[in-house]
């Protein structure tokens, strides 16, 4: 029996002898489900709403009263299992599906409820009661399994339609970046050959006179950081294609933690990486590499002195690998967290707003998901890509 179910049950104390009663009542309302059938798709399209739903004619009508039967037997009769659970939480789903509203459950399950407990009170004058409560705890048992898949699917539904609207986003964000990228790059490349003629010209004629060349070693650094940003413009705008090949992931954090271990102790922060025996995947090294040290390097950024950033891969369910970073900062601004992902988006004063971009960008061509949980103690980023290539 699923946890959910089984917490249902406990919590609206539906015990053995209500079960008994249950099962006692279906042969003698059995014969009634037809005519409540009919009562319950009365009500249906007595409500526009509703009715618009069901417009698949008399045969989708006479399906739906035939799974409505079904469903009012298996209900009396149980048992309350893993099966019952999954042909409630359909309906749930269903109604996301159809986009009908939560609220006509209750308004449906009130009619099969009124309609229970009429012939209830007609077939048992004196012991109405305790027959009455147990029906009443399995149609609240039922509504809840309904609901609860309702709120998920809900979920799901709002999140896949974020992630299409982010991909949106960033398809468009890719052609002004490499729009932007292609129209820049002739005219830094020109400055960059000229500052170097004008360099060598300098020389040339004062010698190494550090009040000549300074000003064009600053301007060389500008240019330099403008190479910088270009390139992650064009990382983002043009990712070149996966090459999937076995890799073992351990051994790409380990590298990344190797690399990114100077600058965790020149900000004085702990970096430690839970290692495991080799996790073998097919996956784009390079990319993977990148996504784990943008996460990192984050990590450290956001850490302050005496912080700790940690790194954890593991071999998930479902053939997954499940990449997790986290660091004990601040926690990212609720303000700022719809905006992560967005491109040249960024809180830094240096920042170019590439990372986190390139990062969900790089996630989603290995046909993975990132996920956040951030607070006022820390920031958690878990990457899932599949273990196997697509």
């Amino acid at each position: 029996m699923s946890e959910f179910l089984a917490d249902v049950i406990s919590y609206v104390e539906l015990g053995e002898h209500e079960i008994v009663l249950l099962r006692a009542l279906h042969p003698r309302l059995a014969p009634h489900f037809p005519a409540i059938a009919e009562r319950f798709y009365d009500a249906v399209f007595a409500n526009p709403t509703t009715a618009a739903v069901l417009n698949g004619g008399p045969d989708q009508l006479e399906r739906l009263r035939v799974s409505l039967i079904e469903w009012m037997s298996s209900g009396l009769l149980g048992p309350y299992d893993d099966r019952f659970y999954e042909k409630r939480s359909r309906i749930g789903r269903r109604h996301v599906q159809i986009g009908l509203e939560q609220q006509y459950m209750f308004t449906a399950m009130n009619v099969v409820r009124t309609a229970y407990i009429e012939k209830i009170v007609e077939m048992y004058p004196h012991e109405a009661c305790p027959v009455v409560r147990a029906v009443n705890k399995l149609l609240d048992i039922e509504l809840a399994v309904m609901l609860h898949h309702y709120q998920l699917d809900s979920e799901e539904t709002l999140l896949q339609r974020e992630r299409r609207i982010q991909s949106d986003r960033l398809t468009a964000m890719q052609t002004l970046s490499a729009g932007l990228a292609h129209e820049v790059r002739n005219p830094l490349n020109a400055a960059r050959l000229q500052l170097e003629l004008l360099e060598r010209r300098i020389r040339r004629q004062f010698g190494e006179d550090s009040k000549l060349t300074e000003p064009t070693a600053l301007a060389n650094h500008e240019l330099e950081r403008l190479t910088n940003l270009l390139n992650d413009f064009l990382s983002f705008a043009r990712p070149p294609e996966l090459h999937i090949h076995e890799h073992d992931v351990i051994e790409i954090g380990r590298h990344v933690i190797d690399l990114e271990r100077p600058l965790a102790q020149q900000r004085g922060v702990a970096l430690t990486f839970h290692e495991v025996p080799p996790i073998m995947a097919q996956v784009d090294s390079g990319k993977i590499h990148q996504i784990i040290q943008n996460l990192i390097r984050n990590g450290l950024e956001a850490s302050t002195y005496g912080g700790h950033v940690g790194l954890w891969i593991t071999g998930g369910d479902s053939n997954t690998v499940h990449i997790r970073v986290t660091d004990d900062g601040v926690g990212i601004p609720g303000d700022v967290l719809p905006r992560i992902f967005e491109p040249f988006y960024s809180t830094k004063e240096t920042g170019t707003g590439m990372g986190m971009a390139i990062v969900h960008s790089l996630v989603a061509m290995h046909g993975g998901k990132i996920e956040i949980d951030t607070g006022p103690h820390g920031t958690r980023f878990d990457v899932t890509v599949p273990q196997r290539g697509n």
